[in-house]
């Protein structure tokens, strides 16, 4: 729970004048700046008050909650829009005055231009007309184009500021209610889930909000458009506006369709994520079976179907953008024909006003009116997520009771009844009674799956109770079996937001074993620990979380088996030290498999599927005459064993990073343990590339997509739809001027009428509407193929090197940050940048089109081009400088948003436990206000480049229109209206067309961020050259011959010079989400036979049989729908199924109790008796009757023998290990080892030695 860094600088729109916001000058400093150098995070400006992601999300959750209660009285379900709705009507009907105004001009402006060339067609050397007219038009024109483009940049501003406080408002709800989900709420939706609404479905509140104001704009410009329109060439234009109407359906239709595409895709989508999000949190388990090929073909399946979707929405995307582009030419060509063909004549004035007006009502028709709809129809089915995900079900608020006195806390629970799937006939509990009192240590005891973790979750209030009463005086803190570890220091994990009191935080350190281990971190207790605590061990994880759980000085304990990832030494000491320590005169519930601490317990409690079986103290259970412990083992222990304040053991073991975590915790007898070894990764931070994206970034992305012939075609296709498209509007203007011409001479010479020939003229006119028609459907289809096709080749390219590359990479990275790549980087790739592309292609063509035309006519019009073109390619260049940090500095500090999500919602019993839901709410807030200060940046910056940019339009506009009335001699009037109509164009579109190709520039930053994972180091070969024989191996020996190993190249050595059998290991119990078959056998090799023997060797049969499908009962997510202990029986299935040569057990049985413990090592040692087996244990009663005991410290081999060799050196490490079990069990055990050691001496007399087993004893 690292503080954020805060952002200092003010926001400086808040007090800018007037000139300064329409002009937007008051960012010209931080253009300054990233001119300079790269812009960093302190650069930003601090959110304004109104954008604040608390202030936002709290307001629409009024609205929101109010809405709920109507609808509950209403007896409806509730509407998540109607509050959107109530919510922001009223702001964003105001902006919609900037949008009324500009059309207003929009649709002047074509008047002012018909009058313009109106005076050429009547223009005569001879009688002269009196030209201030002319002028005054010109500078009509000319004022009408700077208003345009001051009015669009206002409203744009405004609608995208709306857009993120929409967004904004609605993720600061989704996560709000993540924090509340109950138990039948979190099964309803997956981690992927989450992510994805909050990465792709809020964004739609970002693009609905451009296009909404369009839905009222379009039809009524229409209105004004078409009586303009009869004014100036009657009813023929009606025959344009008929056009422009069928059109509309049609594009209308195209949205649809492409909404409804966009639903199954988000569907594909999801499963991909929640997929990739399975593969990277047990990316250990799939290296270590080998199952990088199955999961990549699974990724692969669903990235087929996904990608097979987004090619036909972006075909259809394609047939809608293209239509778009032909639009204006077939609606002028089916205008001039009716005009012509029912007997009139052509005039410059009249054609061009024409078309200029249907150039006004163009955008607003054909492209923002269906883009509104469409937006609308995608943004209600991402507000239906939104809206049932807002709906599941919560838990009931939990109420801060009062302060109470120690003397007066307790916990009393009776008649207690709780289902965690009503669908289940049997409840997870039933029948509980017992009362905790202070002072008071209850244990609960069971066998794997009674109930033990679900009995605290019920007291937490995670887990609903039908019937019963629980009853909690006072505050309860909680640590969970599954430790849960943030990213951030290792202190701010222990202190979890509470004031640091220096001497209560070391004795906290001391009781729980830790102040060893932090004294060999590098950076001691502010040593960086990754996601998920990666680079702790897994006792070391298990000892932050009971740091943190007593640090917190809470009034209740409840401790979820905090000593089953320790060793016995270890343990005893969390035990003493801590349980009855620290927390003696606390209440304290203890679930635990460690029979040797019952003796101390006040009260025990004995489940057995669910109920409780027995309950009393340890003599009174063993005088009712319930076998209790024949439930768990049959404890040997001698009842007199004093538990005397254990003393100091003079020696370490080490853990998997090599640190020592002595019990004692004080000092270490061993001299010079190497402090180095702990291996710890500092959080890395993200790359962010600098400067220009490559050419060959460009060359990469498109070559991933098609083969160079392709390319070429493509560039062919480009250039014969635009050469078709101006060449279209020239025929016209010269057909007028030779309409003029023909007058005029009849005029003067009085002669008969002349007619042109119409069949030529109208069929080279519809002939090169043809053509571009053609070229631009195509051209267009066969962009957005070779697009798609490159994000496919590049997410499997990315896909197939993550799964290649080595763990460290996991390690350093935390999973919100690889989701990151997969999910938005991934989504730019497959819709937005193609899009972006063919947009930028069209527009970019079409303004060097605008030019031709205009040097063509007035040649010397190219002379003020040439330094507008200079500040342009200036302002270009200084914007970028710019605008690719931000852009940037928006892609990081978005990272952080999704991992603090993700860490949420592994540790949501832990922080409702701690009841810091607000403060966790609080931090992501500050993420989303870090987030909207980068993203605030990028839409001023836009529009301060944009302004600038449509000023420059806006004078060439104006020198075109004064140059052509002042050098007026000898130039046409068609010839004028061509020149002066492309001109009028140019405002807006080469704005949006340079704004494009920078949007594309910050795109490809996603494309790079794509290659660069696509082009990690990978691992050695998955297969060699040598292949060895079908029957291999036949025996299981793996020799390590004076071995020395580290994490990663340059790390400390973490085994060093190790001579022994070794292999690598199986971490904690990884299920994935789907059905209990998919976990146990993914890829189906085996018999349903196969896997109800493997599920009853590790007495999981019965529990697999009770579930309603069985076999095929769905997992939830992370397989949370099992205790600890199950998911680790059901890995432990999984391995024998594979009937392997070797097998490694790390932990494999810590979570359960020494009942199944022990019938699971009879069956590993009836299974595997022709096996190597390789295990990391605590349990000295389970490993004691190995073939051999390796002692490890710090990364080197201190013993490595029989272990009743090992125990007859009283001196050895083995030895005192063995003797911190107390008197009886260290009898026991010598007495079993002298057992197996005699049978062992008397077989081998009998018959040549079988394969070993080895085992690694190891203090985590």
């Amino acid at each position: 729970m690292e503080p954020l860094p805060k952002a200092g600088k003010d926001n400086p729109s808040a007090s800018a004048n007037l000139l300064s916001k329409i002009f937007f000058c008051w960012l010209s400093p931080l253009f300054r700046t990233g001119y300079r150098r790269k812009l960093e995070e302190d650069d930003m400006f601090r959110v304004l008050p109104e954008d604040a992601s608390n202030r936002l999300g709290e307001e629409l959750q009024r609205y929101w909650t109010q809405e709920v209660q109507q609808a509950k009285k209403k007896l409806q379900p509730p509407k998540f829009s109607k509050a959107l709705i109530q919510c922001y009507w009223k702001s964003y009907l105001l902006i919609g005055v900037y949008i009324f105004l500009e059309e207003v001009i929009k649709v002047i402006q074509p008047v002012l231009l018909g009058k313009l060339i109106e005076y050429f067609e009547s223009y005569d050397a001879t009688q002269p007309v009196p030209v201030y007219e002319a002028y005054s038009y010109a500078a009509g024109i000319s004022l009408s184009t700077f208003s345009l483009a001051l009015l669009h940049h206002l409203y744009f501003y405004q609608v995208q500021r709306a857009g993120m406080k929409i967004r904004v408002a609605v993720c600061h709800m989704i996560y709000r209610k993540a924090l509340c989900l109950n138990s039948s709420g979190l099964a309803k939706t997956t981690t992927g889930q989450i992510v994805n609404l909050l990465s792709n479905d809020v964004n739609k509140f970002d693009e609905v909000t451009l296009y909404l104001h369009f839905l009222w704009l379009g039809p009524l410009q229409g209105i004004i458009v078409t009586v303009l329109l009869l004014y100036a060439i009657g009813p023929s234009c009606l025959a344009g506006m008929a056009v422009l109407l069928i059109l509309m359906p049609i594009q209308t239709t195209f949205g649809r369709l492409f909404s409804s595409l966009r639903a199954k895709t988000a569907v594909l989508t999801d499963e991909r994520i929640r997929t990739m999000n399975e593969v990277v949190s047990g990316i250990r388990v799939i290296k270590m079976y080998g199952w990088e090929k199955p999961f990549g073909v699974m990724v692969d399946e669903v990235r087929r179907m996904e990608i097979s979707k987004i090619m036909q929405s972006s075909y259809l995307r394609g047939l809608n953008m293209a239509s778009f582009f032909v639009a204006s030419k077939i609606v002028i060509f089916f205008t001039i024909c009716v005009y012509v063909l029912t007997g009139n004549k052509l005039s410059a004035s009249r054609v061009f006003m024409a078309v200029s007006l249907y150039g006004a009502v163009r955008l607003t028709i054909t492209l923002f009116f269906p883009f509104a709809i469409e937006k609308v129809s995608e943004s209600l089915i991402s507000i239906q997520r939104i809206q049932k995900f807002l709906l599941l079900h919560e838990m009931a608020p939990q109420h801060l009771g009062l302060p109470v006195a120690e003397k007066d806390c307790m916990v009393k629970i009776q008649d207690l009844t709780c289902y965690w799937d009503k669908n289940l006939e049997a409840p997870t509990l039933q029948n509980m009674c017992f009362t905790v009192r202070p002072e008071q240590l209850l244990a609960v005891i069971g066998p794997v799956g009674a109930g033990k973790s679900s009995l605290l979750s019920a007291i937490l209030g995670e887990l609903c109770h039908e019937s019963g009463v629980i009853k909690v005086k006072g505050e309860l803190t909680y640590m969970s079996q599954q430790p849960w570890i943030l990213p951030g220091t290792i202190r701010s994990n222990i202190l979890f937001g509470k004031e640091l009191d220096p001497k209560k935080y070391d004795r906290v350190l001391r009781a729980c074993a830790l102040k060893r281990d932090i004294e060999l971190l590098p950076g001691g207790d502010l040593a960086m620990v990754g996601d998920r605590g990666t680079n702790l061990s897994g006792g070391q994880k298990a000892r932050v979380s009971l740091a943190r759980a007593v640090y917190q000085d809470a009034d209740i304990y409840l401790l979820d088996d905090p000593l089953s990832a320790v060793d016995a030494e270890v343990g005893r000491h969390l035990f003493q030290q801590c349980i009855c320590g620290l927390l003696r005169k606390k209440p304290r519930i203890l679930v635990t498999h460690q029979l040797q601490y019952l003796k101390v317990a006040d009260q025990i409690v004995v489940l057995k599927e669910g109920q409780m079986v027995a309950r009393g103290t340890y003599r009174e259970l063993q005088l009712s005459g319930v076998d209790f412990t024949s439930l768990l083992k049959h404890d040997q222990e001698d009842e007199q064993q004093d538990f005397h304040p254990f003393t100091c053991i003079p020696y370490v073991l080490s853990d998997r990073s090599s640190v020592s975590s002595l019990s004692s915790s004080q000092y270490s007898l061993i001299e010079g343990t190497d402090a180095r070894s702990m291996e710890v990764h500092p959080k890395e931070e993200e790359n962010r590339m600098e400067g220009n994206v490559g050419l060959c970034m460009y060359v990469k992305y498109f070559m991933a997509g098609a083969h160079f012939s392709i390319l070429l075609v493509l560039i062919l296709l480009n250039l014969l739809a635009h050469v078709t498209f101006v060449l279209q509007d020239y025929w016209l203007a010269f057909w007028a001027s030779e309409q003029r011409h023909i007058s005029e001479t009849e005029h003067l010479n009085g002669s008969l009428p002349r007619q042109l020939d119409l069949d030529l003229y109208l069929g080279v006119y519809a002939g090169l509407t043809a053509t571009s028609v053609v070229f631009g459907f195509l051209r267009t289809l066969v962009f957005f193929n070779v697009l798609v096709s490159s994000a496919q080749k590049l997410h499997n390219s990315m896909f197939n090197a993550i799964i290649r590359t080595s763990l460290r990479f996991f390690d350093a990275n935390p999973i919100g940050r690889i989701l990151n790549r997969f999910s938005k980087d991934i989504g730019y790739l497959d819709s937005l940048l193609p899009w972006t592309f063919v947009d930028f292609t069209q527009v970019f063509l079409q303004v060097i089109g605008v030019i031709a035309v205009a040097a063509i006519i007035i040649p010397w019009i190219l002379i003020p081009i040439v330094p507008l073109l200079g500040v342009f390619l200036f302002l270009r260049h200084y914007f970028l400088q710019t605008s690719r940090d931000i852009k940037r500095l928006e892609s990081t500090t978005r990272s952080p948003v999704f991992s603090h999500l993700s860490s949420t919602l592994q540790g949501l019993s832990t922080i409702r436990a701690f009841r810091v839901q607000e403060r966790f709410q609080q931090m992501f807030d500050e993420y989303q206000d870090l987030h909207s200060e980068a993203w605030f940046l990028f839409l001023t910056t836009s529009r301060w480049f944009a302004v600038r940019l449509d000023v420059i339009c806006s004078v060439f506009v104006t020198i075109t229109a004064f140059g052509c009335l002042y050098l007026k001699e000898g130039l046409e009037p068609g010839a004028v209206g061509l020149a002066l109509t492309y001109a009028v164009t140019l405002t807006g579109m080469f704005q949006w067309g340079v704004r494009q190709s920078a949007e594309i520039e910050n795109m490809m930053t996603s494309v790079e961020r794509v290659v660069e994972y696509a082009e990690l180091e990978s691992e050695a070969q998955w297969e060699t050259d040598f292949q060895p024989p079908e029957d291999w191996p036949q025996t299981g020996t793996v020799t390590l011959d004076r071995v020395n190993f580290s994490y990663s190249v340059g790390e400390p050595l973490v085994l060093k010079d190790l001579s022994v059998t070794f292999a690598s290991k199986e971490k904690d119990p990884v299920l994935f989400t789907g059905t209990m078959r998919k976990n146990l056998d993914p890829f189906r090799q085996h018999t349903d036979e196969d896997l109800w023997n493997a599920l009853q060797e590790v007495q999981m049969k019965a529990v697999v049989e009770d579930l309603p499908n069985k076999l095929e009962a769905v997992l939830t997510e992370s397989g949370s729908n099992f205790s600890v202990g199950q998911r680790q029986l059901v890995c432990l299935a999984r391995a024998i199924l594979r009937k392997n040569r070797i097998l490694i057990l790390d932990e494999a049985t810590a979570n359960v109790d020494p009942r199944t413990d022990s019938l699971i090592q009879q069956t590993i040692r009836d299974k595997f008796q022709d096996c190597t087996v390789l295990t990391i244990a605590h349990r000295l009663n389970t490993i004691i009757d190995c073939d051999k005991i390796l002692v490890l410290d710090a990364g080197r081999m201190q013993e490595y023998d029989e272990p009743y060799v090992l125990l007859q050196n009283h001196d050895g490490l083995f030895y005192q290990m063995v003797q911190q079990t107390g008197r009886a069990e260290a009898a026991s055990l010598l007495q079993t080892a002298k057992q197996v050691y005699t049978d062992k001496k008397q077989l081998t007399e009998a018959c040549s030695t079988k394969d070993i087993r080895v085992i690694f004893e190891t203090s985590l």
